[in-house]
C-alpha cells in the first residue's frame, strides 16, 4: 500500500511539471520610450542623447556606446516619497518589494471622456472591489483614463494648446479622498497614473503628492499601455533606476499575467482551481489503477 501511494505521488509530480489546461504567460511593457519626444513637466531641461562611439574598430569588432542626460521626472517615471514630503526615501532608499505588487487597475476611462479633470473618487475603489474583491495587500494602484493614446503629444497629453503653461492644462488624475482612504484602509506599495501627475492638472497644492509622500509610498506617472492587463489578476512591476539621493527617476513599468489560452480570459486564480481540480481526478485515476 505505501508503495503504490508513493508511485501516485511520484506521478503526480510529473503530472504538474506541465499545467494542464493551456495557459500563456504575458508580458506586457507599461513604459513610454525614453527619447527626444519624451515628456516633461515645464521648467525641467530637456532630453539630451549623444553617441560617443557607433563604428566598427580595428580589430573587427562593432562597438557602441553613448550618453544621455534626463531630468528625473520626465516619461514614464517614479516619484519617490521625498519628492513632496521632506525627510521620506529618496529614491535609492525605497525598499526593491515595496516596488512590485498584485496590479489593480482602475478604470475611469468613460468617465474622464466626459470630464478631462476627472478624480478618480473612493467610490471607484469602491466599484472594484465589488467587482473583484478586497484591494491586495501591497497592490500597484494605477488609474486608467485612456490618456495613454496622447502621449508624446505635448498639447494632447497636457490637455492644452499651450503646454508650456501649466495653469492652463487639463487631465485627470487621483482626488485626495481616494488616497486618504488608501492608505489608512488598504496596504498598498504604489500609486499611478497614466497622465503626467497623480494630481489632476487644475492642482495647485498637489495634495494627491503630499499625501502619498507622507505614507513613505512611490507614485508612478505616464504609463502605458494599461488596456493590455486585466484590471485584476496581474503583477505589475515599477522597476525604478536607484539614483542615489534622488527625488524620482525614469522607470521601466511592466506587468505579468497568466491568459488562458482557450478562452483568452485572464485569471490565474481560475487556471490554478482547473489545475488542482484535473490534478485530484489524475491522481484519483492512478491510485485506483494501483490498488
Amino acid at each position: 500500500m505505501h508503495f503504490k501511494l508513493i508511485l501516485t505521488l511520484l506521478l503526480l509530480s510529473v503530472i504538474n511539471e506541465e499545467p494542464v489546461n493551456a495557459v500563456d504567460f504575458k508580458v506586457v511593457d507599461l513604459t513610454h520610450v525614453q527619447d527626444l519626444s519624451t515628456i516633461y513637466w515645464p521648467g525641467n531641461p530637456k532630453y539630451n542623447f549623444t553617441v560617443l562611439a557607433r563604428n566598427r574598430s580595428e580589430n573587427g569588432y562593432w562597438y557602441e556606446s553613448n550618453s544621455f542626460q534626463t531630468a528625473e521626472h520626465g516619461g514614464t517615471h517614479l516619484d519617490a516619497p521625498a519628492h513632496f514630503a521632506e525627510g521620506k526615501n529618496r529614491q535609492h532608499q525605497i525598499p526593491m518589494e515595496k516596488l512590485v505588487g498584485p496590479g489593480v487597475v482602475i478604470n475611469v476611462k468613460t468617465k474622464v471622456s466626459k470630464n478631462p479633470d476627472y478624480r478618480v473618487i473612493t467610490d471607484d475603489l469602491k466599484d472594484w472591489e465589488t467587482r473583484n474583491g478586497m484591494i491586495p495587500s501591497g497592490a500597484v494602484v494605477i488609474m486608467n483614463s485612456g490618456w495613454t493614446s496622447k502621449y508624446p503629444n505635448k498639447t494632447l497629453t497636457f490637455g492644452s494648446q499651450t503646454p508650456d503653461d501649466s495653469s492652463t492644462f487639463h487631465f485627470p488624475g487621483w482626488h485626495e479622498d481616494a488616497i486618504d482612504w488608501l492608505i489608512k484602509n488598504r496596504q498598498i506599495h504604489v500609486v499611478g497614473v497614466d497622465t503626467p501627475s497623480t494630481d489632476y492638472a487644475r492642482s495647485t497644492t498637489y495634495p494627491v503628492h503630499v499625501l502619498l509622500g507622507l505614507a513613505d509610498i512611490p507614485g508612478v506617472e505616464n504609463v502605458a499601455n494599461l488596456d493590455l492587463i486585466p484590471e485584476s489578476g496581474s503583477i505589475i512591476y515599477v522597476a525604478a533606476i536607484k539614483l542615489y539621493d534622488g527625488s524620482g527617476g525614469p522607470t521601466r513599468v511592466f506587468s505579468t499575467f497568466v491568459e488562458n489560452g482557450m478562452t483568452g480570459s485572464s485569471s490565474p486564480l481560475c487556471s490554478s482551481i482547473i489545475n488542482v481540480i484535473l490534478t485530484i481526478l489524475f491522481g484519483l485515476v492512478i491510485y485506483c489503477a494501483f490498488r
